[in-house]
């Protein structure tokens, strides 16, 4: 690998391999999960996994290669990582959890692979590709974005002996701070302090 077009290339056929890995991995968790909400989001991403898997073979017909001929070794990790949950028996709550930790990590991954990867197309000098890439870097913020959403309103059982009224406050409390840190701080205006010597000349002017 002597050229930026080489590490395009190289970026490419492994982006092609990871979504075409997570088309397979994803109906798995789909009929693992029990949420509502969560069935939901990760059937939608999964259409729109199909989606990146055919723009990143349109972004190597543009670059004039074939996509495949290579295996994405992070994202076999990842999904194998992600297997321990779906093997996984007990409360429903606690592996919808479990699933979206280990969605979560996928997101991760695939948000750094695909700002790297539109950045290399700039430096290679195709605007247009990097914008391909940037289409598809959108819709995984998006859906690490509704992971966490959904992840604030999924209720485990509560185990024997729990205060449930305490446990209660505290889960509403704690998420009303995630969706707060959602939502982005708001800056309070900053109030002008006057100095000792403004209260000075205050006091003599009144005197």
């Amino acid at each position: 690998m002597h050229t930026i077009a080489h590490l395009l290339e190289d970026q490419v056929k492994d982006l092609y391999s990871a979504e075409n890995q997570l088309i397979k991995a994803l109906p798995k968790v789909i009929r693992k999960a029990s949420d509502a909400a969560l069935k939901e989001s990760l059937t939608a991403h999964l259409a729109e996994t199909k989606g990146h898997a055919a723009r990143m073979a349109d972004v190597a017909a543009t670059l004039g290669f074939k996509p495949g001929g290579k295996k994405c070794k992070a994202m076999e990790g990842l999904i194998e990582e992600g297997k321990e949950v779906l093997e996984e028996e007990g409360d429903p709550g606690v592996i919808d959890l479990g699933l979206i930790a280990a969605c979560l990590r996928i997101e991760a991954y695939e948000i750094a692979a695909y700002t790297f990867a539109a950045d290399i197309a700039r430096r290679a000098g195709h605007a247009d590709v990097a914008k391909m890439f940037e289409a598809t870097l959108e819709d995984e913020r998006n859906a690490s974005d509704t992971l966490q959403e959904t992840a604030v309103d999924v209720e485990p059982a509560k185990e024997e002996g729990e205060n449930g009224d305490a446990d209660a406050r505290s889960a509403n409390q704690s998420r009303g701070r995630v969706r707060a840190g959602m939502a982005g701080s708001v800056k309070r205006p900053r109030t002008a302090k006057k100095g000792r010597m403004g209260r000075a000349r205050a006091v003599r002017a009144l005197s």
